[in-house]
């Protein structure tokens, strides 16, 4: 059984353990993410998603397999997407830091977290949801387009990193 709640401090270090294993499991395969052990995510990222209350898990048999942050944050990048709706900040959430466990990879824990986003923003009054992701990581992009998101632009986040320029930036409306 899935169950999807919010992150607490109890959490940190099975949600560390998570991103460190996923990877290290991107390190010996496609790295469509482009994430690195040390970089992100990390730690840090598990503490200010909780800190801020926007981190969110999806247990099976009791054991985190999956995450994502929720917030109404968006890089300034995303001035650049052409979004279908002009909507004011609180109007939009948006999802980072999507993360399934390697080992649970193909159940439906991501579709499951995007749902969840889903129902939790209309929940909220939120009109539409967000997102970017590497131009490589096709298959999220598969699964994005599969859950209903419609591609808006591709911009330059400024990260600063090589391997990780271009990102596809996404919209699903909801009102």
């Amino acid at each position: 059984m899935k169950q999807i709640e919010r992150a607490t401090w109890q959490d940190v270090e099975e949600i560390s353990n998570l991103y460190d294993e996923l990877n290290d499991y991107l390190v010996t395969h496609t790295n469509h993410a482009g994430w690195l052990k040390g970089v992100y995510p990390t730690q840090e990222t598990a503490q200010v998603g909780i800190q801020n209350q926007e981190l969110f898990v999806l247990r099976m048999e009791g054991k985190i397999v999956g995450t994502m942050i929720l917030n109404h944050d968006q890089a300034e990048a995303y001035e650049e997407g052409r979004w279908r709706k002009v909507l004011k900040e609180e109007e939009v959430l948006v999802v980072h830091t999507l993360a399934i466990h390697p080992s649970y990879g193909g159940r439906g824990i991501a579709t499951s977290l995007l749902n969840f986003a889903k129902l939790y923003s209309a929940e909220q009054g939120i009109k539409a949801i967000r997102l970017d992701v590497a131009i490589r990581n096709t298959p999220a992009q598969v699964l994005y387009e599969k859950c209903g998101y419609q591609e808006v632009g591709i911009v330059d986040l400024g990260l600063g990193i090589p391997e990780l320029v271009w990102f596809k930036l996404y919209e699903l409306l909801l009102s």
